[in-house]
This record gives C-alpha cells, structure tokens and sequence, in this order.
C-alpha cells in the first residue's frame, strides 16, 4: 500500500481549518495530557485545540495522574477525563482508584488507560494481580456507565476472552496493533479501534485500517509517545491529529471533510454524548 506521508500538504490543511473552512470537532481518543512533558505548554496546547477544532480523552496512569487529569480538565471543557491504572502501574491502589472514580462519577468521562501486558510483569502472580486491576476497573465501568480505553499490546486474545463478560457501550483498543484476524474480531465484537501517527509511515498500520468498518474507527496520539520519520521523533503533540486524519482520508478514498464527519459520529458514540 501506497505511503501518503510525503504528499500530505500540511500547510494547505492547517491554512483551512484555521479559516473555518474545516468545521467538525475531531477527537485525540487518547493522549496523556496530565503527564509532567506537556506541564509548561498546556496553556498553548488548550489554545491550539480551540484553533483547530480538537478535543482530547486525556488517559491516566495510576491514582496521583488520574487527580491530575481531573484538575486539567476542569480548565477546558475539550478535555474529557479519563481515570485508571496503566498495567504497567498495576502495583498501584485499587481501593483508592475505585474510590476516586466513584467519589467523582460525574466528572469522570471515561476510564482508562487500563488493560494486559506482560512486558511489565516478572511471574505469574504479577500477571494475576495486573488482571485483577484490569477486571476490578472494567467491573466499575459497567455499573458507571463509562467507556473504557484498553492497552492491550500483545494480550489481545486474553483481553477477547474477558471482555464478553462485561457489557460497555464504549470500547476502545488503543493504537490497535493486531494481525487481520484479531481486527476481524474487534469488528466482530463492535470495539473500536485508534489509529496514530505512526499510520502515517507504516504501511502495515495503512493496511488494517482498510480493513477496519468506518463507523468503528478513531484517532489518537498517545502522546508524549515519540515517533519517527517525517515527525522526527518529537513528542507527540494534538497538532498531530489533522495529519492522521488527512492520511487516513486517503488511504480510505474519503474526502478530509467526509471523514472527519464520520470520526465525529465515531466519537460521540464512543463517548456516550
């Protein structure tokens, strides 16, 4: 499949939608806003939002992020707060994360990042323990009524296992990085799936969102992750999402505007609103 990076006229974009020609909100479904990288910059960061049109879920990673991402929120209502415990944190308190999303259930617009990876544990246990937290914040979802952003890099099956038996109107397998089959399974399922700026140089990423249903599809930029290419390995940032969003247009033979209409439809219905 054809690489579309080298052909993306960002200027021509940013030119339009900073003139209003380009009027659908598009959603970063999932970026770490309250991380410490993004501290001096998040006054500019919410300006830019306002120009181009973006709003973010903010993800956390364990119980002091999750206050944090609630208190970012409350300055800008682009942002939509997302509470958790990253599995990568999954030593962190649980009695205190479920007390936190029930003490503020009518702020909290999501929960997340929460899901599998092994990468982080060393024994079994370790694991039993990651899936505990896992399933525990799945459990609050359900009776909250709260979307969830899952982290499922290479626990996809595991994650596929667990998820019938909850029922979540709203879920997202973040940058979503499993074969053909296990996205077949994902549209099966009626998960969504992100797609970031790495789609916009790899040609594997471009295949499976040719392969992914329309209404099922969001973007993201799990920032401050950094990416290569034409981004140079900067931080990512929100100013990001328009490039995404242009390449994917392409790749799916939609125009910028179609698109970004169907990623709106997309993210409401993700978001519940």
């Amino acid at each position: 499949m054809k690489k579309y990076h080298k052909n993306i006229d960002f200027y021509r974009l940013f030119r339009e939608t900073l003139a209003g020609k380009i009027m659908n909100w598009i959603l970063d479904s999932h970026i770490h806003l309250s991380d410490s990288q993004y501290d001096t910059e998040i006054q500019y960061i919410i300006r830019s939002m306002e120009k181009l049109h973006i709003k973010a879920c903010c993800v956390s990673m364990d119980n002091p992020n999750s206050k944090k991402t609630l208190e970012l929120a409350m300055e800008s209502d682009l942002i939509f707060p997302f509470v958790g415990i990253h599995p990568e944190k999954f030593k962190d308190n649980l009695d205190d994360m479920e007390e936190l999303i029930l003490q503020n259930n009518d702020k909290i617009s999501g929960i997340g990042e929460i899901g599998l990876d092994r990468t982080y544990i060393e024994s079994e246990e370790q694991f039993i323990l990651q899936k505990k937290v896992f399933e525990t914040l799945l459990s609050l979802a359900e009776k909250q009524k709260k979307p969830v952003s899952i982290h499922s890099r290479k626990t996809l099956d595991e994650i596929y296992e667990i998820m019938p038996s909850y029922s979540i109107n709203g879920v997202l397998l973040h940058w979503f990085d499993g074969n053909k089959k296990q996205l077949q399974k994902a549209m099966d399922m009626d998960f969504f799936v992100s797609y970031g700026p790495a789609m916009i140089y790899a040609t594997d990423k471009q295949t499976l969102l040719s392969k992914t249903n329309k209404d099922r599809i969001l973007v993201e930029t799990d920032g401050p992750v950094r990416f290569s290419k034409c981004f140079g390995f900067k931080p990512a940032q929100i100013s990001f999402i328009p490039s995404v969003v242009f390449c994917a247009s392409k790749i799916l033979r939609e125009t910028y505007d179609d698109f970004s209409t169907i990623l709106e439809q997309n993210s409401s219905n993700y978001l519940g609103i």
